[in-house]
């Protein structure tokens, strides 16, 4: 039986230092995911990006709120997003489809089951879901905490085997990742209490840092789901992480 793999990709991954897209860093990913899919894992794809890649595409010449601002950049950024994901699984002869979501989604009830049975149907089909929230709509009290989140829901809902949550750095340390003291936690056994090593703040162009991947990360492995964090700007981090676990920096989470 296949392997069911849930990979969130975060922005700092997919952006460059000065926020523009990484396009060589997501064709690379690219790459990985097509090693797993030839490798017999069924993936899933949540990325992040669509906001830093619509940044890039439009000058505006007068102020908008921050709601409007992330309207209008997903909207536009994320026909970007996809459009080179598109071009760059092809090579690969490899289908995607695009599912934007939002939190209300993952209610009990009818749109639950029908985005279930979509990707459920997709994966059948050898189609990789890339998923995002759908950030014209979901705004304020309605949107995830972070992609991180929304990475956890979707592995929940489609029974995946492992969440690898992508960063831009190794794991969970004991101090600052900067302070050559801090050491890399590479397990996280169960009952295990890492609260006093994490820090609140979120990342350079997303939402999320390591305090919600940490919450989500608890939380699915007290359901079975084991969950890796690492550093998605390590070359073959993704080949690594299955081939080499062992001399691959992360921190994994046993599940319970």
């Amino acid at each position: 039986m296949k392997q069911r793999i849930v990979v969130k990709v975060g922005s700092n991954v997919l952006t460059r230092d000065d926020g523009k897209l990484d396009v060589t860093r997501m064709s690379a990913l690219v790459d990985q995911i097509a090693w797993l899919k030839r490798n017999d894992y069924e993936v899933i794809l949540v990325s992040s990006g669509a906001v830093a890649c619509g940044r890039r595409e439009l000058k505006v010449d007068h102020s908008l709120d921050s709601v409007e601002q992330r309207q209008l950049y997903s909207a536009l950024g994320q026909v970007k997003l996809i459009g080179l994901y598109y071009d760059l699984f092809r090579e690969f002869h490899i289908h995607v489809g695009q599912v934007l979501t939002m939190k209300e989604n993952f209610q009990p009830g009818e749109q639950y089951e029908n985005q279930r049975a979509c990707m459920k149907v997709m994966l059948e089909n050898g189609v990789l879901p890339i998923v995002n929230e759908n950030d014209t709509v979901s705004v304020t009290e309605l949107m995830f905490t972070d992609n991180d989140e929304l990475s956890g829901l979707i592995a929940q809902m489609m029974k995946a085997d492992t969440l690898i949550l992508l960063s831009n750095i190794d794991g969970i340390y004991t101090g600052h990742p900067d302070d050559p003291q801090s050491q890399l936690i590479k397990t996280v056994e169960k009952g295990a209490d890492l609260s006093q090593y994490i820090q609140a703040e979120k990342s350079a162009f997303g939402r999320g840092g390591m305090h919600s991947k940490y919450t989500t990360a608890n939380k699915l492995s007290q359901e079975g789901i084991r969950v890796i964090i690492a550093n998605g700007k390590r070359d073959n981090i993704l080949i690594d992480l299955l081939e080499h676990p062992q001399e691959t920096p992360h921190t994994e989470f046993i599940p319970k």
